[in-house]
């Protein structure tokens, strides 16, 4: 009998099933759908789940970022620098709030921006740094904290893979301006479509991303500056709130399996060192020097894996224009990392099962 596939993710409700039909039956009745109730009551859950002062819902996690810069009013003229190896929206985000990306490599471990590279990158027309807590774990905050106070220039946290994540003890999206996160169905902590957030410790970079997301309006059909239509809508809203307060047991769950795995895993395979307990393994992610004869290999086995990156943002197209540097650390994982599955509802006979597949893999090779 041929074993069930397993898939990398299955985005249909489970145990939220009946929390999420409530909350989207309620604004379907309630029949108010953008900047309502739902909205304000997420972001005073979120704020609170975050220990931030403020959360504002925005459209998605890009907006997120873009509109964190120009409420900080970083726009044309000045550069962020950003890690070469993450999601393109990260780059992207940057470029839509008028501001030029530059990218700078990755530690060899985290893979996450890494403190020296950082620092080589800044410029005169430097005016804030974005780390990413890629795949869900946090980068070096302290060092990246340091630097930005040493060097003037500002810290904006990516946070769009580390919903709850802490890091040296600390909340992630504290320790900077702001942090962004994204509502992705992917993520840690999922909508049903688009979504994002803004979380601040700052009165004003909140008001502003408030009004900015909102066509600059500060009064109905007064717009006081350029502002974007980047508004968390209350169907998402009240899904988010339905799915919240399951996020801290979920976490615990992707602990579990990520550490499930590390005992599971043959030595050969090397999955990225947990560098801080306060990582939520949004993904788990190996590096092997085979990955894609790997990659094939589990998929013939039923195992559906990805690649998160497979090119680094200095090789995108659509930054071809942009100043860059050489980032062989970034591009070196580019072409050995892989994700295995992992989510909440993933059994432990499952990990079992990817486990000896990977296993089988690595016996196959030694013994060629």
């Amino acid at each position: 009998m041929t074993a069930p596939e397993i898939p990398f993710i299955d985005l249909r409700p489970g145990e939220d099933d009946s929390a999420v039909r409530g909350a989207i039956d309620r604004v379907i009745a309630r029949g108010w759908f953008v900047l309502g109730p739902e909205v304000e009551a997420f972001e005073a859950e979120f704020a609170a789940a975050s220990h931030a002062s403020h959360a504002v819902g925005v459209g998605t996690g890009t907006d997120a970022i873009a509109l964190l810069l120009r409420a900080m009013s970083i726009g044309r003229g000045d550069e962020v620098i950003v890690p070469a190896l993450t999601a393109a929206y990260t780059g992207l985000a940057v470029m839509l709030a008028g501001a030029t990306p530059v990218f700078a490599d990755v530690d060899p471990e985290r893979l996450t921006l890494d403190p020296a590279a950082c620092d080589a990158a800044i410029t005169p027309r430097t005016v804030a740094i974005i780390p990413v807590h890629l795949y869900g774990q946090p980068a070096d905050m302290s060092a990246l904290q340091a630097l930005a106070e040493r060097r003037s220039v500002a810290l904006i946290e990516d946070c769009c893979q580390a919903h709850l994540a802490i890091s040296d003890g600390v909340p992630v999206g504290t320790r900077s301006a702001g942090g962004a996160f994204s509502f992705y169905p992917t993520k840690n902590l999922g909508a049903l479509g688009d979504g994002g957030a803004v979380i601040t410790n700052d009165a004003t970079i909140a008001e502003r991303v408030r009004r900015l997301r909102n066509g600059g309006q500060t009064d109905r059909y007064i717009h006081v500056e350029a502002g974007a239509n980047s508004r968390l809508d209350e169907l998402q809203a009240a899904v988010l709130r339905a799915r919240l307060p399951f996020l801290a047991r979920w976490t615990s769950r992707r602990r579990s399996l990520a550490a499930a795995y590390r005992r599971a895993l043959p030595e050969t395979i090397r999955p990225l060192r947990e560098h801080d307990a306060g990582h939520v393994y949004h993904l788990f992610v190996i590096r092997s020097p085979e990955r894609d004869a790997l990659q094939s290999h589990l998929r013939a086995s039923g195992i559906e894996t990805l690649i998160h990156y497979p090119v680094p943002l200095p090789d995108q197209p659509a930054f071809a224009g942009v100043r860059r540097g050489e980032c062989p650390n970034a591009a070196r994982a580019a072409r050995d990392i892989l994700s295995l599955p992992l989510n909440p509802r993933l059994a432990d006979a499952d990990v079992a099962r990817i486990s000896d597949a990977v296993g089988a893999f690595q016996k196959g090779r030694i013994l060629a």
